[in-house]
């Protein structure tokens, strides 16, 4: 197969030549630790003490990473990319909040964007976190199966409310949603609600779509446990497949807890795993929908393949590539250019309120092996491209 992401010209189309320098910049500071270290602890006392630095955020990694404060200011870019075949999923990046006010924020800003979205074909999907509608602690009783108080039952109510709320609103626009994952040991209850989302939502197409974190070794057998029940209860499944976000949390609480991880042993079995999830699913694409949510280039052109052998088109609407904004553009950018159907996730919110997601960015960044450096080497190829 013809190694298309090698192609930095049609990956870097829409930066100019100095968003190209900023984006070698990130990159550059990124790729060193200790700088990211002392980066984030200097961000976080500057917010805390209320100093003025949200002008120098936006201006450097806000604005390479998100795509505005409000889902207006993100239209310029939403339209920029639209014009070379690559979607977006607007991203309210606001973190999860402890008290019922900003989870019913969190629940109109959501509401808000299906409206926002329902004519533009260059958005088509949402997405909400379940514990942007809930509290973390009340997951976690949840899942734990412990008696709720009344005021916790009332609580409760009110989560599933919510999740019904925006799930009934998305099916009737035709919205496709995205419902991010959370760490194991609250996954089960959020599962437990995003599946009967799915009976009540997904009877014709998959309207309603769960996430799976692939780094943890039970998830394919989750999926296949779920495929026979959707096949015996009739409704259409929809995955959003990754590799996973909290490894370091999950290792350290299931060794302080004494419990054995549910993470895969290493990064080659992650991939399998995830490899084979993307398999199974092509597979009974009848039944289910594919987000496949990945960096890899190694996992993108496995999925290319499989569609080729199996004769599904490129743009079938069944099948969807995804990036984070802000990266791996190499992969969505040359992969649009061939029909695939790719969206970009697309985070907004008020820059104070973004930087946890900014930090993880970082965070993310500097401990997956290969991921930075990958990234300077294509902006660096390309800098030598344009002559820079």
């Amino acid at each position: 197969m013809k190694r298309i992401f090698e192609d930095t010209a049609t990956a870097f189309a829409l930066k100019t030549d100095s968003e190209l320098e900023r984006a070698y910049f990130i990159f550059k500071m990124i790729a060193n630790e200790p700088l990211v270290r002392i980066g984030k602890a200097i961000t976080n006392f500057a917010i805390k003490s209320h100093l003025p630095v949200e002008k120098l955020i936006r201006a450097t990694v806000f604005d390479h990473f998100c795509g505005g404060v409000n889902e207006f200011d993100c239209l310029p870019t939403v339209d920029r990319m639209y014009e070379k075949n690559v979607c977006s999923v607007l991203d309210y990046s606001v973190e999860g909040k402890d008290s019922e006010d900003p989870l019913d924020d969190a629940l109109s800003m959501v509401l808000k964007v299906l409206d926002f979205v329902k004519e533009k074909d260059a958005i088509p999907f949402a997405v909400f976190k379940p514990t942007g509608y809930g509290r973390f602690s009340l997951f976690y009783k949840v899942n734990e199966g412990k008696s709720l108080t009344e005021e916790e039952k009332a609580e409760w109510g009110r989560v599933v409310a919510r999740f019904d709320k925006t799930c009934k609103k998305a099916h009737e626009l035709g919205v496709s949603l995205l419902i991010d994952a959370e760490e194991s040991w609250i996954q089960d209850a959020a599962d437990l609600l995003v599946e009967d989302m799915m009976r009540k939502y997904n009877k014709e197409k998959a309207i309603v779509f769960n996430t799976l974190q692939m780094y943890r070794w039970d998830r394919l057998d989750y999926l296949k446990k779920l495929h026979k029940k959707a096949k015996a209860e009739d409704f259409k499944m929809g995955f959003k497949v990754v590799r996973g976000a909290y490894m370091e949390k999950e290792n350290e609480r299931a060794e302080e807890k004494g419990y054995a991880t549910p993470i895969c042993a290493s990064k080659q079995e992650t991939d399998i795993n995830f490899d084979n999830a993307i398999a199974y699913m092509i597979d009974h694409l009848e039944d289910m929908e594919i987000f496949a949510g990945t960096h890899n280039e190694n996992s993108s052109y496995r999925l290319m393949e499989l569609m080729r052998e199996r004769g599904i088109e490129a743009n079938d609407s069944r099948v969807w590539f995804g990036q984070l904004y802000g990266m791996s553009d190499h992969i969505s950018f040359n992969l649009a250019n061939l029909n695939y159907n790719v969206a970009k996730y697309l985070p907004f919110g008020p820059v104070r309120d973004v930087m946890p997601y900014l930090i993880r960015r970082a965070d993310e960044n500097t401990s997956v092996a290969g991921q930075t450096s990958r990234e300077l080497d294509l902006l660096e190829k390309e800098r030598k491209r344009r002559k820079i």
